[in-house]
């Protein structure tokens, strides 16, 4: 038997090793980012939309969240919506900022929309999280003159996905509810930038900060046995990122009952 040359087995050894290294290398992952592809799309989620209200209208004067009157004025400006209750939360959505979009409309733009959650929507679908938006943001997020057509579409598949309210020129609002008096002190908080309030805390003239507690919506309550003490200051402390925005004396001496009093900081100027 004929003797084969050792360089000849080096040779055949080494023509192997190539082998097995191309064939690992003939998929190359960073031609196709996988991270990255769900990093882009991940954040939008798929929910259900209608409207409600009048077709250019704000859908209600405040709803469940008790802004009244003023989701139809700058800077709301209709640009609003009611909640199912997974999004509503017993109140803590009140205030709370999404982009919402269609695409599966011919009158969808595809185009997201930013929308505040002003009301809460308890006869929504349940199925997953719903929107029910006013007739001015529905028709907003439809193609330039087709936002008729698109609020005859009835229910539509949305995506959204929660962003952080955003109001230039704009800073916090403390509207004084009808039912207060020198005992009882209860509030609406508004136009707050950032992704909404987590908690709020009262310190009167001379004293330590104190809980106040969520009665309903974005109605915040405190009662004061010995009698209330003002000038009054608030401290909001904003949901996931836990900053803290203080409103020095907000409330002054001699405040009334119904009355609004604006600060004048928040949480994206402050």
């Amino acid at each position: 038997m004929a003797l084969v040359p050792h360089y000849l087995f080096s040779f055949v050894f080494l023509l192997k090793i190539s082998l097995l290294i191309n064939s690992c290398l003939c998929f190359n992952p960073k031609l196709f980012n996988v991270s990255k592809y769900y990093q882009d799309n991940s954040h939008w989620s798929l929910g259900g939309a209608t409207w409600y209200g009048s077709p250019n209208g704000a859908g209600s004067d405040g709803g469940a969240c008790g802004y009244t009157n003023t989701v139809d004025k700058p800077p709301y400006s209709g640009m609003v919506t009611a909640a199912g209750s997974s999004l509503y939360s017993f109140g803590d959505g009140c205030g709370v900022c999404y982009e919402v979009k269609c695409t599966g409309n011919q009158a969808c733009s595809g185009k997201p929309v930013t929308v505040t959650i002003t009301d809460e929507c308890p006869g929504c679908p349940s199925d997953k999280p719903h929107f029910d938006l006013s007739g001015t943001a529905f028709g907003a997020m439809a193609k330039s003159g087709q936002a008729e057509q698109l609020r005859n579409a009835g229910v539509l598949d949305i995506q959204y996905k929660k962003v952080k309210c955003n109001y230039p020129g704009v800073t916090v609002e403390v509207r004084v509810d009808p039912g207060s008096n020198p005992y009882y002190f209860a509030s609406t908080i508004e136009y707050t930038d950032g992704l909404g309030i987590e908690s709020v805390k009262i310190k009167q003239q001379s004293g330590e900060w104190v809980s106040l507690q969520q009665s309903w919506g974005a109605v915040w309550e405190f009662h004061a046995p010995n009698g209330l003490h003002p000038p009054l200051t608030l401290q909001l402390v904003e949901a996931q990122s836990g900053d803290t925005l203080t409103l020095s004396n907000v409330i002054p001496k001699g405040w009334n009952p119904g009355q609004t009093y604006r600060s004048h900081v928040n949480f994206n100027n402050n």
